[in-house]
């Protein structure tokens, strides 16, 4: 590709740059210009077979590795771990002729109704920005591109081609945003993947807000933003809002030639849209290009990634492990013990390049003093059974433990739509409740994308471990972790509620006549749980071992302006290796709740042996300590006190320190509808004003009255004065205002 810059093109053939010339590949121009080739991700490669005659491969994509999807690889809380999937991802691509990994995603569990919640990583932003941070690293590090999606606010698949995120400013900045801007600021992806839906109104292939001021303008985003595929409706004002690359093409590059000409679009955006499409290119021509990959250690390191996010929910009695050279009965019961559910369907299902079942692991993993039998007890459409119902109880009565696989059926989600419901189906907790009743020692291992809720049957089982959909090593990674050669690793990155009505979004989800109001703001996950101290089945962050951590020694060190480290101690109390997530909060006291009550500012996973013990430290900047403020359009630091928690997760806190901040310095600009309170409060204000109070006898008569008529006074607006016949006059509101903003500002540290 010998063109570097889009200056020596007609305004045609910059036009065709600006949508690809396939459904996986964007346009060349003779030799001048070299087409890049896309591909679907994020955790394995649907690369189209060119002979299948299926123009997006849905229905047959060659072989490739089906790691973890975000919902467990997010679990294991280990970016390293992501960064060496994505280095696998890459290779794979390459050798598969790809260029660019569709991938990661990174949009907000918002509610866990969501079908495509097993492709994202967190209800919280730190979680999904540091794990897709570590994935874009992975798959650069080799010269490939990544491209981080959905952008943005694409939390829920019903109506996602049309319908409106009314979601309020401060929202989107602390919830919604702040993954891809970690992510673009520490990673530098070279492209964004702009999402279906509308926000507030603009669709976000149209917003230029979203694609210009806040991506480039304020982030810095040097890279390429292309339509999700089929989400651009109105390709010039696209193409004015800042979206370089339309995918799939839909034909029409003249429309976008005849609003150059009849000016209703600058050429200046067609020339910067074309230039990036050509950056993109020569980005990844310089790439790694791999034959082939080490298909047995990309298995592997996917059966490594599915016990680091699978996590031991429950484990009464210490159930688990099974010892696997003991003398033992063991019934195996459930159909996807059989037939595992190990990714989620869409775009993102991937042909695996071989598949681990529970059930064949299992007997290969165990000892010749162990016997295991095997029974479905239910089937994979939900259909009552009860022949398979008594079979299974039959083979549990004659075991000593039973291990009960359940979870979401393939056509309980998927992109495309939503779930309805939390719960496991009927058949499948009428089963677990019979084979209950016939051994005491029930172990249940889950499959699911989403979180089901365990409220109505929990209390019926001594351990659960949540499987989540762990890719195509599923059975031998779950086989090693149920004998304990490995323990698991996993931690929670959504909570899991006793009921769907106590979702933050339940009243809001997922909208009707277009639009889906986020009602609940910035409460979302744990967020909302932990403010208002709502009852979980299993908080954020959770997750047991088969061992025990201890944590001491917490120190908070200032280090500068709003900047402080922060050091604690974990030791492994127990009698075996495992690693233990460490978690570390900001906690703020409120009687009024502004703010959530604590909000995850970092976390470090550490594999530790028996009696070991390792420092961990974290750093804390003023953003940690930080709200965006809708009045100043920026983040705000108010000064006070607020409360350093370090802990096993958002409701296991084990250690405390209060810690101080001056705030950031600013003051807020008072103007003549600010309230009377706000002018006493004000440090400029009430000078401004104290000096005028005792001349105008109606507020000097405010202020020494009694306190209900001085608070109700202090909720007026100044201005609102002038009409109270009290000698505060339109003209004094002005001098006031001119005074206190003509006073020297005050400068932020």
């Amino acid at each position: 590709m010998n063109l570097r810059e889009p200056n020596d093109l007609t305004l045609v053939e910059k036009a065709s740059l600006t949508s690809g010339s396939s459904t996986w590949q964007t346009t060349a121009i003779g030799g001048r210009v070299r087409a890049v080739t896309l591909t679907d991700g994020p955790h394995g490669i649907r690369r189209q077979d060119p002979a299948a005659g299926d123009a997006l491969g849905l229905g047959r994509s060659l072989p490739a590795t089906c790691f973890p999807p975000a919902v467990a690889l997010g679990s294991s809380w280990d970016p390293e771990l992501a960064r060496r999937v994505g280095a696998a991802l890459a290779r794979e691509a390459s050798a598969l002729g790809a260029d660019v990994v569709l991938g990661p995603g990174v949009n907000i569990k918002r509610s866990p109704l969501c079908g495509r919640n097993f492709e994202y990583f967190s209800e919280d932003p730190l979680v999904s920005g540091v794990m897709g941070a570590a994935v874009v690293t992975g798959i650069q590090s080799s010269g490939l591109g990544a491209c981080v999606k959905h952008f943005a606010v694409n939390n829920q698949e019903t109506d996602r081609m049309r319908v409106s995120a009314d979601v309020d400013e401060q929202t989107l900045r602390e919830i919604y945003l702040p993954a891809f801007e970690r992510i673009v600021r520490e990673a530098a992806p070279y492209a964004v993947m702009s999402a279906y839906n509308k926000i507030n109104g603009v669709y976000a292939s149209e917003n230029r807000w979203l694609l210009t001021e806040v991506l480039r303008e304020e982030w810095g985003f040097d890279g390429l933003v292309v339509s999700d595929w089929g989400a651009v409706n109105d390709r010039v004002a696209a193409l004015a809002a800042g979206l370089d690359l339309e995918m799939p093409p839909t034909g029409t590059d003249e429309r976008i030639v005849a609003a150059v000409r009849a000016g209703h679009l600058e050429e200046s955006a067609v020339t910067a849209a074309a230039e990036r499409v050509i950056r993109l290119g020569h980005r990844v021509e310089g790439a790694r290009r791999f034959d082939g990959w080490d298909v047995d250690a990309h298995h592997e390191l996917c059966r490594e990634a599915a016990r680091a996010g699978t996590v031991l929910l429950k484990n009464d009695g210490d159930l688990l492990p099974l010892d696997p050279a003991a003398s033992q009965r063991i019934a195996v019961i459930g159909e996807f013990a059989r037939t595992p559910r190990y990714q989620g369907h869409g775009s993102s299902h991937v042909v695996p390049t071989r598949l681990d079942t529970p059930w064949d692991a299992l007997r290969a993993a165990a000892g010749p003093g162990t016997t295991l039998s095997f029974a479905p007890g239910f089937t994979l459409d939900g259909a009552p059974d009860a022949a398979l119902v008594a079979e299974a109880v039959a083979a549990t009565a004659q075991a000593d433990t039973a291990l009960v696989f359940l979870g979401l059926p393939a056509a309980a989600e998927s992109e495309g739509f939503d779930r309805t419901t939390l719960e496991l189906s009927a058949d499948q907790i009428a089963l677990l409740r019979a084979v209950s009743a016939a051994c005491s020692r029930v172990a249940v291992v889950l499959a699911n994308g989403g979180v089901v809720t365990v409220a109505r049957w929990q209390d019926a089982v001594p351990a659960i471990l949540e499987g989540w959909l762990p890719g195509q090593a599923a059975g031998s990674a779950l086989a090693d972790l149920i004998f304990g050669l490995h323990s698991p690793g996993g931690r929670l990155t959504e909570t899991i509620p006793l009921s769907l009505a106590d979702t933050p979004a339940h009243l809001h989800f997922p909208g009707q006549d277009g639009h889906v109001v986020y009602g609940e703001g910035r409460y979302v996950g744990y967020r909302h749980y932990d403010t208002l101290d709502v009852p979980v089945a299993y908080p954020f962050g959770h997750g047991l071992s088969y061992t025990r951590f201890s944590y001491t020694d917490l120190d908070v060190t200032s280090t500068g302006d709003n900047a402080w480290t922060v050091r604690a101690t974990v030791t492994n109390t127990g009698g075996r290796f495992a690693h233990e997530v460490v978690q570390l909060y900001v906690a703020f006291a409120e009687e009024t709740p502004s703010r959530p009550r604590h909000e995850l500012r970092g976390f470090a996973r550490a594999g530790l042996e028996p009696g070991e013990s390792r420092r961990i430290s974290f750093e804390l900047t003023g953003r940690d300590v930080a709200r965006w403020s809708p009045s100043r359009h920026g983040w705000r630091i108010d000064p006070g006190r607020f409360t350093v928690e370090v802990g096993a997760s958002s409701r296991d806190i084990r250690l405390r320190a209060e810690v101080s901040t001056p705030g950031d310095g600013l003051v807020d600009e008072l103007g003549p509808m600010s309230t009377l309170g706000e002018w006493l409060d004000h440090p400029v204000g009430a000078r401004v004003l104290g000096e005028r109070i005792q001349r105008m006898a109606g507020l000097s008569a405010l202020s020494a009255g009694d306190s209900m008529l001085l608070a109700l006074a202090r909720g007026v607006p100044l201005a609102k004065f002038a009409t109270f016949g009290i000698g505060v006059t339109p003209e004094v509101v002005a001098e006031l205002v001119a005074e206190a903003r003509s006073a020297p500002p005050s400068k932020a540290p």
